[in-house]
């Protein structure tokens, strides 16, 4: 996939999207971990199915550890790898950005939109407390 042909505004979506992305999978340190225990209990499961086939013959339980061991690093295999793809891919963006000496835009327009948003609140909110102020006087 050519990023070039991405206009800016797609770029410095995407780019905040899986910055996000990242904020959140560095902030929960302990999923990381839990998924990592993960993957060495599907291990561990595969390599009590085989002993157990070694020592008391082929048995339903120990198949079915020998598949579940396999369907549980195979998950794990899979994240891991689609995690290090997005790192790469956020990499290859920032480059992109960069070359193109884009600025961080969609963020300022964010912060100004949000900054129209309150203006008005604030001109909403002074009509009505001149006309409570007009009828006090009244």
């Amino acid at each position: 996939m050519s990023m070039k042909k991405w206009t800016d505004e797609e770029l410095i979506s995407t780019r905040d999207n899986l910055e996000a992305w990242e904020s959140r999978s560095k902030n929960s340190g302990a999923g990381s971990k839990l998924w990592l225990l993960t993957a060495l209990l599907g291990a561990f499961a595969i390599s009590t199915g085989v002993a157990f086939i070694f020592l008391d013959g082929i048995d339903v339980m120990s198949v079915i550890l020998i598949i579940m061991g396999t369907v549980t690093c195979f998950s794990w295999y899979r994240s891991e790898k689609q995690r290090k793809d997005n790192i790469a891919f956020l990499d290859e963006i920032r480059k992109e950005i960069k070359s193109r000496k884009l600025k961080d835009t969609a963020k300022s327009k964010d912060k100004a939109s949000e900054q129209v948003e309150e203006d008005k609140e604030v001109v909403k909110k002074e009509p009505s407390a001149a006309e409570s102020q007009t009828t006090d006087k009244n």
